[in-house]
């Protein structure tokens, strides 16, 4: 068979190739830049507890090393206190804090070690054939070429070259928010604690500035700016920085500057993500980023969601409700994500009047910020698929939990195969599905004696039967699930249904609904990675 081609080798597009080989599917990454990346400690990405475990199970080894969690998110408006949460260990989830090319170098260094994945530097993408068998593209550069695939993901940004190959419209608003940022060295008086300050009093404050850390005592700090009209120039960044520092220090302390930018932040949507074989992904498919929303982390949420989809056609076989359920599900969570920071933002960043007319609001909007920030509620929380293609038809063996069906799974303790205990999250991403037995007091009998009693031979018996591989694992609990609730899970995390007891015949039709159904051909032949066009021609 044919490599998967990924265009772009950026955070997205080595995530892709990574998700794809650790299923058994080789890919090759088409780069049209170097392999180095100019550090940028001012340019940082935020990626939920659930996306960053999965870049962790990957291999990106700089998630531990150079990213921060923080321990506490605090609110402030003028001069008071408005609302505080503990993160991490007895309080939500703790976000995580890297710098992309942390983050980006973390993962180049997992491709180097992989050997499905070839990364290909210094090629440029310039045009794009389909056929009923798999794709050609042709890149120029030192090493022009054509390359044929089984199918094709445009990972490549902002400005994609795969998007408009495709000719894909790309509408959305321009310069939604502008920020000035910097990234500096220094001791503020919320150690490890992230700060979103609202109007502060001072008078270079501007309506709203965050203080995100990061490791080894460095901060990035974000000035909202107006939307049209002003000149950032070094020396005023820099006196909005002092006086930023002397606002929340009494004095301004002393201080490494280690970074500066300003940003313009757009909101975009690709009109299809999906042509035939071709993908996008990422920024080539949505831009999005404004009150605290996180393009990066969606565009990984993109990569896991697509990842299991071509390995399983890529193993068993075409079938096209798997395919169209990339599109229908990833594009319809990022729009809402889109229509709901459209919709706040008249409100957090529209005049006095409209925001009297919206009463309330002091606490309502530092809540709304603070989960696009953090990853709650409608700007922020991780995507549910509730009306997806690949759901099955209710049958009345479901029963509900404490996970909404379509939502991700909580990541509870399991029992794996061989008797060993790990978290839910560290078996998902193997191209798999994922049955999950709640079996409460096996954690205190020996394996050998539960494995063989009760309903776990049935249910093994069930598991072998389906029409996908799947593990079967066994958990002491589950949020809002009673003794012997069955869950079946879906190699991204994302649950497909809850059964009450084991029912072989419900089991296996969830299942079949989670691959799209029976797939419709095999498709491609072993062909090389590359080619000469000529021969091709002769």
């Amino acid at each position: 068979m044919d490599p998967v081609i990924i265009v772009g080798a950026g955070p997205v597009g080595l995530a892709l190739s990574l998700a794809l080989a650790t299923q058994g599917v080789p890919s090759v990454v088409l780069d049209e830049g170097t392999d180095k990346d100019e550090p940028r400690p001012a340019r940082t990405v935020v990626l939920r507890s659930d996306t960053a475990a999965m870049v962790e199970r990957l291999g990106c080894a700089t998630v531990r090393a150079e990213g921060a969690r923080w321990t506490g998110w605090r609110s402030m408006r003028r001069k008071q206190d408005v609302r505080q949460l503990v993160l991490g260990d007895g309080g939500a989830p703790a976000p995580l804090h890297i710098p992309q090319h942390a983050l980006t170098r973390g993962l180049r260094n997992a491709v180097a070690g992989q050997q499905l994945v070839r990364l290909v530097t210094d090629s440029r993408l310039d045009s794009l054939e389909q056929d009923a068998s798999g794709i050609s593209v042709h890149t120029r550069g030192p090493g022009a070429t054509w390359w044929r695939g089984s199918h094709l993901v445009g990972c490549d940004g902002a400005r994609s070259t795969v998007r408009k190959l495709l000719g894909i419209r790309f509408p959305g608003r321009t310069a939604v928010e502008r920020h000035a940022v910097a990234a500096l060295r220094t001791e503020l008086p919320w150690p490890d604690e992230a700060l979103l300050h609202r109007q502060p009093p001072w008078h270079t404050g501007g309506d709203e500035v965050t203080a995100r850390p990061l490791p080894d005592g460095v901060w990035r700090l974000d000035w909202l700016l107006p939307p049209r009209g002003e000149l950032v120039t070094p020396d005023t960044l820099v006196a909005r920085l002092r006086d930023t520092l002397a606002g929340w220090c009494g004095e301004t302390p002393p201080y490494e500057l280690l970074d500066t930018g300003v940003y313009t932040l757009h909101h975009r949507l690709a009109r299809r993500w999906r042509v035939d074989r071709a993908f996008l992904a990422g920024d080539a498919a949505h831009l999005l980023g404004a009150l605290g929303t996180q393009g990066l982390d969606e565009g990984l949420r993109d990569a896991d969601n697509l990842a299991w989809k071509l390995a399983h056609i890529w193993h068993h076989g075409a079938s096209e409700p798997l395919l169209d359920s990339y599109q229908a599900e990833r594009r319809a969570a990022v729009a809402a994500r889109l229509r709901a920071a459209d919709q706040s933002l008249p409100i957090l960043r529209g005049g006095s009047a409209l925001r009297t007319y919206f009463p309330g609001s002091t606490r309502g909007h530092d809540t709304l910020l603070t989960d696009g920030h953090l990853g709650h509620g409608p700007l922020g929380a991780p995507p549910v698929y509730t009306h997806s293609p690949l759901a099955p038809e209710y049958a009345d063996a479901q029963t509900l939990v404490g996970t909404e069906a379509g939502a991700p799974v909580a990541d509870v303790r399991v029992t794996v195969p061989d008797g060993a205990s790990a978290r839910l999250r560290d078996r998902l991403g193997q191209g798999q599905l994922l049955v999950v037995l709640v079996a409460p007091g096996t954690g205190v009998w020996d394996r050998r004696h539960w494995v063989s009693a009760g309903v776990m031979p049935r249910l093994a018996a069930a598991v072998t039967a389906l029409p996908v591989r799947a593990e079967l694992l066994v958990t002491e609990s589950y949020p809002g699930a009673s003794a012997h609730t069955v869950l079946l899970v879906r190699p991204d995390g994302h649950l497909v249904a809850s059964f009450t007891g084991v029912r072989p015949a419900e089991l296996y039709a969830a299942a079949d609904a989670a691959r799209g159904g029976a797939p419709s051909a095999l498709h491609g032949a072993p062909s090389a990675v590359h080619r000469d066009r000529t021969a091709d021609i002769n």
